[in-house]
């Protein structure tokens, strides 16, 4: 596999599509980090890294509105490995006119834009939430 961020980010689309109540995928620091700041910004209700079959893997319990709408409506990824999209703390661009919001790699570890914006810094943007 050549992009596991884009893996995951599929997964979760995938399951939402699907209507599922949690997504499984493969764990590592990062996916756990995006994970939580999902978790956090309130569009899946729980993330926990379980064992399967001596594995480490990522279970998110995914969030849904009383019409059973998703609460994530949309999640792609911008920085790829044949295109890196890297931004200045300056030229942190609004997602959905600031109803959505972008997940940057920075010096100071996987923040939100909002949170770079705040702290000064840019990096790579990873993904688009809406």
């Amino acid at each position: 596999m050549t992009d596991p961020i884009a893996d995951f980010l599929t997964r979760i689309r995938n399951g939402l599509m699907a209507r599922h109540k949690t997504v499984v995928a493969p764990s590592s620091k990062l996916k756990h980090r995006i994970a939580q700041i999902l978790a956090d910004e309130g569009y899946v209700s729980d993330v926990n890294v379980e064992q399967h079959g001596g594995r480490p893997m990522l279970s998110m319990t995914l969030k849904y509105d009383e019409h059973n709408s998703p609460m994530l409506d949309g999640i792609e990824r911008v920085s790829r490995p044949g295109l890196r999209r890297y931004t200045g703390a300056d030229d942190i661009a609004k997602v959905r006119g600031g109803i959505g919001l972008s997940i940057l790699s920075t010096s100071r570890g996987i923040m939100t834009d909002r949170q770079a914006r705040l702290d000064r810094v840019g990096g790579e943007v990873l993904c688009n939430v809406w």
